[in-house]
Order: structure tokens, then C-alpha cells, then sequence
């Protein structure tokens, strides 16, 4: 009986020690999903300022919008995942680019 007993207090302190390990505090969570937020401000924010700026074709460098967006996607995907982290497929070691500076070809041949 008492060996039944120290087995289930066992059992019961790794599951609680494991899932507290992935979990975040109630503040960190709350944090995080502000920052979600704001994820989403600024990817809004970022089309606007695609949508204005393809009125201006012919300045020579443009800011890549695309790429942006798409960091802003793996930003959200990164805090999300460990949010709610899954256990069953390995993370995606890929970085952000942090270059957004498309040069546009010039219209007019060169000298």
C-alpha cells in the first residue's frame, strides 16, 4: 500500500513539474499576447503603407513590404509555438532577413 501510494505521488509530481516546465506564468502569457497584438497592428500598418506607396513606381529603392510581412508571420509563429509549444515536429532554425531595401531597376538606359 504504501509503495502504491509513493508510485501515484510520484506520478503526480512529474506531470505537474513537466507540464509547469512548458507552460508560461499568467503575466508572461499576457504579455505575449499583447505583443500578438501588436504583431497585428503593425502587419495592418505594413499593407497600408505597401497600398501608398505603389503610387510612387519611381523611386529607385523601395522597402520590401513582403518580406517584412513575412517576419512579422515568423515572429507571431515563433511566440505562438511557445505559447503552445508541440512537441511533435522540431523547430525551424531558419532566421529573419532583416534586409527590406529592394533596389528598382532604373526605367532609363545608362549613358
Amino acid at each position: 500500500m504504501p509503495t502504491t501510494v509513493f508510485r501515484c505521488l510520484l506520478l503526480l509530481s512529474l506531470a505537474i513539474a513537466h507540464g509547469s516546465g512548458y507552460a508560461a506564468s499568467a503575466h508572461e502569457q499576457e504579455q505575449l499576447s499583447l505583443i500578438q497584438q501588436q504583431l497585428d497592428i503593425i502587419e495592418r500598418l505594413a499593407a497600408r503603407a505597401e497600398t501608398a506607396s505603389a503610387s510612387e513606381p519611381d523611386n529607385r529603392y523601395r522597402f520590401d513590404y513582403t518580406r517584412l510581412i513575412q517576419d512579422i508571420q515568423r515572429i507571431r509563429q515563433g511566440v505562438q509555438g511557445y505559447l503552445s509549444p508541440s512537441r511533435a515536429q522540431p523547430r525551424d532554425p531558419s532566421e529573419l532577413v532583416g534586409d527590406y531595401r529592394l533596389d528598382t531597376p532604373s526605367t532609363e538606359p545608362s549613358p
